[in-house]
């Protein structure tokens, strides 16, 4: 098959739907597919290679990450792509990507997904604190609604976000799969090695969180948290790998409970490399937003044999709910610190959590979620393809 995936974001802008395309399209190209990207142009940091369409963007004042695609020259461009004889067209985001993508695949007669990453519902609130929340949560809920019935299929990366789209009103075909990982990439990490660059002692106590850091990750219970049991571990770490808006205040928060010693923020930390490093360096992963649709850094997390302890919230619930390698804990620091002080304090018991974590992972492994992508294409193609030749009969 030949896909194209369209999207208003993709690296060097960093994202978990980035990562969930580039995941996506490794997996679909061993299988023997190929995936072309038409993506934002970023300037001298933008993806290259073959298959990577770049459209002029424009920067959008308030957040200078992100681009929103100026489509100029669209005749042209259609018609490079439409050289390229596609099978099937993904929509990633619900922007000028999902408007073009729709348009491309209507005129071109094939068929169209669209998957849906984001829970914007419980993002008005965070960025658009001016707006009443019953307003928010209608237009979400209309613009979702509308677009995903636009498509052949919904993809939703858990079951958690299946019910939240059906209650909209979402009558699609909607398939749940998760974004893999890449699994055996995880063991390749050197933790003793980022621990001796890092200057962190060996037998020192370490917690990871990974992500973006914005209002919606629940950033500062985590460091409440952290202070609950530093309180008892005079020595523990947290480590916290990631960027963002909330940034400077993060570090604001953390030195007014006095924890200048015991955070450690990372900045950005490449994926490919060093972040693998950062999970096999630490003890536990602690997660506490509520408003994932997966969680993609939690799989990272157990792949690489890292226990976690996280809010079972929306996506995250699905990983939590079997408790292998995992454990849930309600939005309340003192459970949440107390969890964490039992698995660090039992050694056995964090050893087990690893080796489950670790089993867990390699049911979301890349390739098997890219052959279930796959075959949600294929069965879309075919069908397209049966009221095609019905519809011919004379």
């Amino acid at each position: 098959m030949r896909i194209l995936m369209v999207s208003d974001t993709y690296f060097p802008r960093i994202s978990g739907v980035a990562s969930s395309i580039q995941s996506f399209r490794a997996g679909l190209t061993r299988l023997g597919h190929e995936v072309d990207l038409l993506i934002p142009a970023y300037g001298d940091g933008d993806t290259q290679g073959p298959g990577v369409f770049h459209v002029r963007a424009w920067r959008i004042g308030l957040y200078p990450e992100e681009r929103i695609m100026r489509f100029t020259g669209r005749a042209r461009l259609q018609k490079r792509l439409r050289r390229r004889g596609y099978d099937v067209i993904h929509i990633q985001t619900p922007f000028m990507a999902h408007f073009y993508g729709l348009y491309l695949a209507r005129k071109w007669e094939i068929p169209v997904v669209i998957s849906y990453h984001t829970y914007f519902e419980a993002y008005i609130g965070h960025y658009y604190p001016w707006i009443p929340k019953s307003w928010g949560r209608c237009l979400v809920r209309f613009v979702s609604r509308r677009q995903c019935n636009a498509a052949d299929a919904v993809i939703i990366p858990s079951a958690a976000m299946e019910r939240v789209l059906a209650a909209y009103g979402v009558r699609a075909r909607a398939e749940v799969i998760p974004t893999g990982i890449d699994v055996s990439s995880c063991y390749a990490g050197d933790g003793i090695s980022f621990r001796s660059r890092n200057r962190i002692d060996p037998k020192r106590p370490v917690l990871l969180y990974a992500g973006r850091l914005a209002p919606e990750k629940n950033i500062p219970f985590l460091l409440d948290v952290v202070a609950k049991l530093h309180a008892v571990i005079p020595d523990l770490l947290i480590l916290i790998a990631g960027d963002g808006p909330a940034r400077p205040a993060l570090e604001a928060y953390s030195r007014e409970k006095g924890l200048t010693d015991v955070v450690r923020f990372l900045g950005y930390v490449d994926r490919q490399t060093t972040l693998k490093d950062v999970y096999r360096a630490a003890d536990l992963f602690v997660f506490a937003s509520q408003t994932e649709t997966q969680g993609m850094v939690l799989a990272e997390a157990l792949a690489a044999g890292l226990p976690v302890v996280a809010i079972p919230a929306l996506g995250v619930a699905d990983l939590l709910v079997s408790r292998q390698g995992t454990r849930g804990s309600t939005a309340d620091p003192n459970v949440f610190s107390a969890i964490c002080l039992t698995i660090l304090r039992d050694p056995e018991l964090r050893a087990r959590l690893a080796m489950e974590a670790s089993a867990l992972a390699a049911r979301l492994s890349q390739d098997a979620m890219s052959r279930r992508l796959g075959r949600t294409y294929a069965a879309l193609i075919d069908e397209e393809a049966a009221v095609r030749w019905t519809t011919q009969e004379p």
